[in-house]
């Protein structure tokens, strides 16, 4: 996360190239609503700043329907990203985990994170955009809706089964969808059922 410039730069030099931290919200009354006292968002959007001076693939983004957002929240989220410019945009609805201080909020929506994913599209056509495991969790194919409404990167979890019980980020997760090495075969059928093939290349973001 949120690192000293000193360790970006030493991470960097030795071989790092591509650094995803979202910065939850561009607005520093939510930011301090969804963060403990300790922290201010004028460190995160610094932090972004350093990775991005330091050549480092940079990825910013937002939880969508996260506790506490509005639609000017999500106008400012617009707008930094048209400004700051990063390289990949991680953003996908928010689901409530129960053991958190956030557990008790609903989900976000899933339509309204299709939506902001096509709009990213239109105003950064060249971004790293994934459709997310959380999108699938709240609606079936929501994965490959991802993907027709403009993301373009697939992340399916190589975690082995019996560890998966370990590692809960949200209520509900569909851990059984399209979800191990087993299944990449899987993924690339259903790309290629709407025209589309994955790339053996290594992603990274090109004008």
């Amino acid at each position: 996360g949120e690192l000293p410039r000193s360790t970006y730069a030493a991470l960097r030099q030795a071989g790092a190239d591509r650094f995803l931290l979202r910065h939850e919200t561009a607005s520093a009354e939510h930011y301090a609503l969804l963060h403990p006292a300790s922290m201010r968002l004028e460190t995160r959007m610094q932090a972004l700043k350093d990775l991005k001076d330091l050549g480092f693939q940079t990825g910013a983004g937002m939880m969508i329907g996260s506790p506490w957002q509005t639609p000017r929240e999500l106008l400012a989220d617009i707008r930094f990203l048209q400004e700051f410019k990063p390289e990949m945009i991680g953003i996908g609805p928010f689901i409530p985990q129960k053991d958190t201080p956030l557990g008790n909020f609903p989900a976000g929506s899933a339509e309204l994170t299709l939506r902001l994913v096509a709009i990213l599209r239109l105003m950064l056509p060249h971004a790293m955009i994934p459709a997310t495991t959380a999108l699938s969790s709240l609606m079936p194919g929501g994965r490959m809706a991802g993907i027709l409404a403009g993301a373009n990167v697939v992340m399916p979890s190589f975690t082995p089964q019996r560890y998966r019980s370990d590692y809960s980020l949200y209520d509900g997760k569909n851990a059984s969808y399209i979800e191990s090495e087993q299944n990449l075969d899987t993924i690339k059928e259903e790309l290629a059922a709407y025209g589309y093939s994955a790339s053996r290349s290594r992603g990274d973001y090109s004008d």
